[in-house]
């Protein structure tokens, strides 16, 4: 703010006081325009609520909107801690399968048959190499076990990992140890170390490579072995993504005399938990529009319930959740306890009436929620129509670029205003300083004259 103008010919009024009240008065339409900036700002920020709550409804009703997804189903094992299943997913079927473990999937493990007392002291090799399977890792002056150990797990494409440890009281061996289960990843041992106190490897068939002999490792390389449904079945992994359809079975303990139960059943569970999940997206969006309208009806002009699209968004949804689906005799959501309360507007789902509509699986309720492409579900209508907003290139995005426009044109009206009043209020200062200056001038010369008054009335 400019420093304070007085009017010092009359008693040193402050004008500043004056001038501040003529500019506020002529700022009003600039207020005027700056609170209207706010309030369609604030409408962009309410689309972007209302399109994300859109979105997640859309999201909801599209896990409902095919035959495929409404077939839940759950698994479970006789004796999880030997045979474990899981990841039931598309391409299920409901099944009973008996899975008996004759043989896990091991991965290969080869000690050294040397030892050494102190592994991070003692030189066990100053030249030479020792290659697993075909890749040579090189000995330096001076390697102790530790350092070859290190050496091994540093090199790229090794088929096994080196570790050292500790077999008894003081004395510690090399072990490698297969990187993958199953037969295939096996691996050999060619040793031409040099140098130290050397390193050795056992040789049962003294062909001068080590661990292509059950006698030459602590582990054979394996592959599991199982009986599904009494069919032979053999792996590389103890994890089998393809032997039951859309499920992962992982076998834990061997054990052929075991006879594990595993069971693929129908779980109208997962069905209920997408139906609330959707139920809980609605009614999100319809408190959401409920508090627009109780903005709006408190005079908010930032509120959006009366745009004619959020009331569009509104009525063409209920009216597509209301709407009968199908030629079935379930063909109403109402039907299967999704029901609208009277007052607000949301939904709830009766837990008794839902859960006898699926008991017999959701088959039957293919038509209502999916359809076809001819005659889609209540869950599939839905989901198209929401798209038809929220899509990059949809209704909401339009609505906000508009809104957007809108803002930057009152940017720049906002600044045109702000430079008038700028040139406004240095104007009034010049004048009232003018005036002031004026004023304090005819003060002067009357105070001059009423004195020279005085002296003519004294001196007669």
């Amino acid at each position: 703010m400019s420093s304070p103008i007085t009017f010092s010919g009359f008693n040193d009024v402050d004008f500043s006081l004056i001038l501040n009240s003529i500019m506020t008065s002529e700022s009003a339409p600039l207020t005027a325009l700056q609170n209207r900036q706010t309030a369609v700002a604030t409408r962009i920020a309410n689309f972007s609520t209302l399109a994300t709550k859109t979105s997640a409804l859309e999201s909801a009703a599209s896990a409902l909107s095919s035959a495929s997804s409404l077939a839940g189903f759950a698994a479970t094992s006789s004796a999880s801690s030997s045979v474990a299943v899981s990841a039931v997913g598309s391409g299920a079927s409901a099944g009973h399968y008996d899975v008996v473990v004759n043989e896990l999937a091991r991965a290969q493990v080869t000690a050294s048959a040397s030892s050494t007392l102190d592994p991070a002291v003692t030189i066990v090799a100053t030249g030479g190499s020792l290659t697993i399977n075909g890749i040579a890792i090189d000995a330096t002056p001076g390697m102790t076990l530790s350092q070859l150990a290190v050496a091994i797990n540093a090199t790229p494409g090794a088929a096994a990992t080196a570790s050292v440890v500790q077999d008894g009281a003081g004395t510690y061996r090399l072990v490698l140890s297969g990187n993958a289960t199953g037969q295939a990843n096996g691996f050999t041992v060619t040793n031409t170390l040099s140098g130290g106190a050397g390193v050795s490897f056992a040789d049962g068939d003294a062909d001068g490579i080590s661990g292509d002999s059950l006698a030459d490792n602590a582990v054979q390389a394996t592959n599991a072995s199982l009986l599904v449904n009494n069919i032979a079945i053999s792996s590389a992994s103890n994890t089998l993504d393809s032997v039951i359809a859309g499920a992962s079975i992982t076998l834990l303990k061997k054990d052929p005399n075991a006879v594990v139960a595993v069971d693929i059943a129908v779980d109208p569970s997962q069905l209920k938990s997408k139906v609330s999940g959707f139920i809980l997206a609605y009614n999100d969006l319809v408190k959401f529009v409920t508090t627009q309208t109780t903005a709006a009806n408190s005079g908010d002009e930032s509120s959006i319930a009366r745009d004619p699209l959020v009331r569009q968004v509104r009525n063409t949804l209920r009216s597509a959740l209301t709407a009968s689906y199908g030629a079935g005799a379930t063909n109403n959501l109402s039907q299967i306890g999704v029901e609208f309360n009277r007052s607000g507007g949301t939904l709830t789902l009766n837990d008794a009436h839902f859960d006898a509509a699926v008991k017999n699986g959701s088959a039957a309720l293919s038509a209502l929620f999916a359809g076809t492409v001819a005659a889609p579900g209540v869950f599939a209508a839905v989901s198209s129509l929401l798209d038809s907003y929220t899509q990059s290139s949809g209704i909401f995005t339009a609505v906000q670029t508009q809104l957007t426009a809108q803002v930057s044109n009152m940017t720049d009206q906002i600044a045109r205003m702000t430079a008038r009043l700028a040139l406004r209020r240095t104007a009034l200062q010049k004048e009232f300083t003018a005036a002031d200056a004026a004023m304090s001038q005819l003060k002067a010369q009357g105070s001059s004259l009423t004195s020279f008054s005085a002296s003519l009335t004294s001196s007669r």
